[in-house]
């Protein structure tokens, strides 16, 4: 694993690795273990080059914020982010659905992508056909939580895009396997949870989930990033209601 965030102040601060080594009068050969085997400095140098790169330590290596080993296990569970949700290679979702087993989660109000651009579909149905317990909870389009977030997005076809994506998913309803529930709940994330892997579609006022962040978490023994979402999921569960 390199470190990213390093190589970045470097460049920020005009600084090759071997003029860092010289100002810190170590070899370059260290410096670049640093960045590309993410090793870490012991103590008084790592603040000697926080205050090279004019940036703070725990910025550097933000392993030293994890007080705890649960801590650092939940570091461990974050793999990636994305800017916007676009931005995941239609290969990532490809490859999560296709190599989950047990479990695919997904909490949503329309999520239309999935059924127009990731062929989800025929993805419930071999998944189902192999074994696969899905659940799916898509926004209840009549409620005020989903016409408030249209409104709020400006996306006032919402309450019309979660009734497509459902139509879209009837067919689907005939496998024991497949259990589809609406709900009502104000959503904060979308969730897609394939086996132990997790997409989290972060939700900011004013913006399309499309435009915002997503995360990959991968189920780490420890940590608890993964199961936090899981047991939002299982909250809005709950209160959903079966589709007839």
């Amino acid at each position: 694993m390199t470190n990213e965030r390093l190589r970045g102040a470097m460049a920020a601060a005009n600084l090759t690795k071997h003029a860092l080594a010289e100002r810190l009068q170590i070899s370059t050969k260290t410096v670049e273990r640093w960045i590309t085997q993410d090793r870490r400095p012991h103590p008084d140098l790592r603040l000697e080059v926080a205050r090279a790169l004019d940036r703070d330590e725990t910025y550097l290596w933000p392993e030293l914020l994890a007080g705890s080993r649960s801590a650092a296990a939940s570091l461990s569970e974050f793999v990636q982010i994305w800017p916007t949700r676009p931005e995941v290679p239609h290969e990532v979702w490809r490859s999560l659905m296709q190599q989950s087993t047990g479990n695919i989660d997904v909490l949503v109000y329309a999520g239309g992508f999935l059924v127009e651009s990731l062929d989800f579909v025929n993805v419930v149905h071999r998944k189902a056909d192999a074994g696969v317990q899905i659940r799916i909870l898509l926004g209840e389009s009549d409620s005020p939580e989903v016409i408030a977030r249209g409104r709020e997005e400006g996306l006032p076809s919402l309450p019309q895009r979660c009734e497509s994506t459902l139509e879209y998913l009837r067919e689907t309803m005939n496998s024991p396997m497949v259990d589809i529930r609406t709900h009502r709940t104000t959503l904060y994330n979308s969730i897609y949870r394939f086996g132990d892997s997790m997409l989290i579609n972060t939700h900011s006022y004013g913006a399309y989930a499309a435009k915002s962040p997503v995360q990959h978490l991968q189920k780490v023994p420890g940590g608890r990033l993964f199961s936090y979402y899981l047991d939002s999921f299982e909250a809005v569960w709950k209160t959903g209601r079966p589709v007839t």
